[in-house]
């Protein structure tokens, strides 16, 4: 089977025992009027509900792109591979995709362009076996890196859902993770989006070259009268014109519920 049809799969895990999970209309015309194929899900850590468009889809495995960047960070940071989050990493020096790439930086610049070259140096310090471990103890997806250190989450076999991204960013939050305190504290630190709003998040962008779109996600949490609501947004990108779409379709969700200010 390719890869990519892995990422089709739906997720064997159980759903949370106990939560509540409801569609919202307002989410449905949303995205209808944007004529996407998508889904967003945001978890009420306080109350433990659910609120989804797209259930299924949001059960629904892909790979994560350069959301894995917040684990990357996490695994990095507790296996001593990086020494903080503003210890400069080389980026390598090859032809890069995007110029703003093409710098030496620390995770705390790089994690704000997305630099690729530098994560995937960052991975390789981690090795294979370490990365393993740590998708394990961090229960993220399948856990699976395959056999190439530094494009597993790019290219897979490593897959999650988008389910499975707010049970994993629900543990960030409440320092719930199998890692040190300052790791955690410090990731959340370089998640913190600019404007009046307590946002965190990060977007990724996935190329699946045997598909018919390219997977968007955009994930993270916000925080509203000191609760925090966890979500995860994934879309299938035709063309770049959607994929450029992606934080602003988020935006407007989290308005929508009343979630983020205007």
């Amino acid at each position: 089977m390719k890869r990519w049809l892995a990422g089709a799969l739906l997720c064997a895990c159980a759903l949370a025992h106990g939560a509540e999970w409801k569609e919202d209309a307002r989410l449905e015309r949303l995205f209808g009027d944007q004529h996407v194929h998508a889904t967003f899900i945001v978890h009420d850590l306080a109350a433990d509900t659910y609120t989804v468009h797209d259930r299924r889809r949001a059960e629904t495995r892909y790979i994560p792109a350069s959301t894995f960047k917040i684990a990357n960070s996490l695994i990095g940071l507790a296996t001593g591979a990086v020494a903080s989050v503003d210890e400069v990493l080389p980026y390598g020096g090859k032809p890069t995709r995007r110029p703003e790439w093409a710098h030496d930086m620390s995770l705390r610049d790089a994690i704000r362009v997305s630099n690729v070259p530098v994560y995937q140096g960052l991975a390789r310090r981690i090795g294979l076996a370490r990365m393993r471990e740590g998708l394990r103890r961090l229960d993220y997806g399948n856990m699976d890196p395959g056999t190439v250190v530094d494009t597993f989450w790019l290219e897979g076999p490593l897959t999650i859902s988008a389910l499975e991204q707010t049970r994993f960013l629900d543990k960030l939050v409440q320092d719930r993770l199998p890692l040190p305190q300052p790791a955690m504290a410090a990731v959340r630190a370089i998640l913190r989006q600019e404007g009046g709003a307590e946002l965190y998040a990060k977007t990724g962008w996935g190329v699946r070259p045997d598909a018919d779109a390219d997977i968007g996600w955009w994930v993270g949490w916000v925080v509203k009268d000191g609760k925090a609501h966890t979500f995860a947004l994934n879309l299938d990108i035709p063309d770049d014109a959607t994929g450029a779409k992606r934080v602003l379709l988020g935006r407007a969700a989290l308005q929508a519920l009343g979630l983020l200010s205007p």
